[in-house]
């Protein structure tokens, strides 16, 4: 009898069954990581506004009124130390309000950073560049 007839052909469907398990995983795989990812995303806006909304109100307590004018008003004021203005500074670039701006190029110097002294200037420029209208991936949110 010839070999080959004693030796069986592969089964070319239990091959073609053994690829698709390993695509359909692969492609639920895919698509949990993108699950996670965006509701990690979301955790991270929320995250940011409920901060917007704790130094702003504080800003507010302080500076009765409108929260950009509190705002703005706490970080031109001596009376707080750097580190608190510069996180006011940080909200006000989450908010990306133009009535920011004035104050916003009034701090900055185009200096180096020197945190001991000075707001933070890559904050202050970031905070120029999102409220002429840059993008803002939070800015969707209300705050």
């Amino acid at each position: 009898m010839p070999l080959i007839s004693i030796m069986e052909k592969p089964d070319e469907s239990k091959s073609r069954s053994g690829f698709a398990a390993v695509k359909r995983v692969f492609g639920y795989g895919i698509l949990i990581c993108f699950i996670f990812l965006f509701f990690a995303f979301l955790c991270i806006c929320f995250s940011i506004r409920s901060s917007v909304k704790e130094i702003s109100a504080k800003a507010v307590r302080q500076y009765p009124g409108d929260r950009i004018e509190a705002l703005v008003t706490y970080v031109d004021s001596e009376n707080h130390s750097l580190k608190q203005r510069n996180r006011a500074v940080w909200a006000l670039d989450q908010i990306g309000d133009e009535r920011a701006l004035p104050l916003l190029e009034k701090s900055r110097t185009g200096r180096p950073c020197d945190h001991s002294s000075r707001l933070c200037q890559r904050e202050v420029g970031k905070a120029i560049k999102l409220c002429k209208g840059s993008l803002n991936a939070t800015a969707w949110l209300p705050r």
